[in-house]
């Protein structure tokens, strides 16, 4: 899988937002003008990192929920006579089924428990496809 940089480079602009939004907000200048001024930068700094958060909220948190959501409706899909990979390489076909666990039959004709956490996919009928 590609790891995204995306993140990255967003806490570097936020880093760099910020740094200059401060650095702007700090003038000694004591003129009305340069004191609304800056009560107006700080009012644009929050506004920025709440629309920076956003962002990362929309393109990191929120894909992350719904692949969890997606793993969560296909483990509790699974039904026995089903073939099933884990995520150690290990195809099997669901014997039985536990509340936090699978009893797997493999090829071989070994039985095995593997935790639920671990089936990464459900298996096609033809061996080493995947859904």
């Amino acid at each position: 899988m590609e790891k995204r940089k995306f993140p990255n480079i967003m806490v570097t602009l936020v880093l760099l937002a910020t740094f200059s939004l401060v650095a702007g907000c700090s003038s000694t200048n004591t003129s009305n003008a340069s004191a609304s001024s800056s009560s107006g930068t700080w009012l644009l700094l929050i506004i920025f990192i709440a629309v920076i958060f956003g962002f990362m909220y929309f393109f990191t948190v929120r894909p992350q929920q719904k692949k969890q959501q997606e793993k969560l409706k296909m483990l509790q899909s699974l039904q026995i006579g089903d073939m099933v990979i884990t995520n150690g390489g290990i195809y099997g076909k669901i014997q039985n089924i536990y509340s936090e666990s699978f009893i797997i039959k493999t090829d071989s004709g070994d039985t095995m428990r593997v935790a639920k956490w671990a089936v990464i996919g459900k298996q096609s009928g033809e061996p080493g496809k995947t859904d």
